[in-house]
């Protein structure tokens, strides 16, 4: 029988064929049967996804090797600066984050999400197993949040965030009502940057401030083709001070929550 050779050292992807393929024989299972397993008809695909990974997983009774793998993968694809930057966050003691245009993934509804993924999609600029990826991504970041002690979360939203349409009416209304679940956490600052705040809005690009449980400082930005992970102090301290300084000149909670709910009733 002619089986075609996986050259491990070829490529991430190769290597996860290669060892799939090397544990399902140790078992003495076909390709089918693996997929039955699996409840997949073909795990030969090209480029696997976190639910495959952990189906293989569970299958094969390798805890989270595959998922391990898998999440190496996918880090190979993502810009740089933002795997290191997604460690840190999930142990963050304070995270810090401005928003333009869209909401911050660490609020995002999973349908929100959905839209936005899709919507990358449609561009081609990636593949609906890639979207599927982006949207579970968005949750696992949001269950870190979840850990004892959480972490402070501070959120600056430009009025854009919640002005710009995302999906039908449904997931806006949905979305809009996890900004203010969010602000009743005992946990959590939520604020809007209105428009006319004009030149006080000390950014105008979207930051991430993280403290660290060692109380040192990491900012994370993005640019179109690459993310930018920064932990000199020099650097990071200035960008601190702006944030107070947007936090001081934003309204408050209480008026930035008024406002949030103004627009829900808006919301068809």
């Amino acid at each position: 029988m002619n089986i075609k050779e996986l050259d491990p050292d070829s490529s991430p992807q190769a290597a996860f064929g290669a060892r799939l393929r090397r544990l399902r024989g140790e078992r003495g299972w076909t390709q089918d049967e693996l997929g039955d397993r699996m409840g997949y008809s073909s795990t030969g695909r090209k480029m696997p996804t976190l639910r495959l990974a952990r189906r293989a997983d569970a299958a094969l009774s390798t805890g989270d090797t595959f998922e391990r793998e898998w999440r190496e993968m996918r880090h190979g694809s993502l810009l740089e600066g933002f795997p290191e930057f997604l460690e840190h966050e999930s142990r963050a003691a304070e995270i810090r984050l401005y928003e333009v245009g869209v909401m911050p993934g660490l609020l995002q509804t999973p349908d929100y999400a959905a839209v936005l993924a899709d919507s990358a999609v449609r561009r081609g600029s990636i593949t609906p197993e890639q979207a599927e990826e982006r949207v579970a991504l968005v949750a696992e970041r949001q269950a870190s949040l979840n850990r004892t002690p959480p972490p402070m979360v501070f959120v600056v939203l430009d009025e854009s965030c919640l002005r710009r349409p995302v999906g039908e009416p449904a997931v806006m209304k949905e979305q809009v009502q996890r900004l203010i679940e969010f602000a009743e956490q005992p946990n959590t600052v939520l604020q809007v940057a209105p428009f006319d705040m004009g030149t006080r809005r000390p950014f105008d690009l979207p930051i991430t401030l993280l403290t660290l449980p060692d109380r040192s400082l990491v900012s994370y930005a993005e640019s179109a083709q690459r993310g930018h992970l920064e932990r000199e102090s020099t650097s990071v301290v200035p960008l601190l001070t702006a944030y107070h300084q947007l936090q001081a000149e934003a309204p408050s909670q209480a008026s930035s929550v008024a406002m949030i709910k103004t627009l829900r009733k808006g919301t068809p």
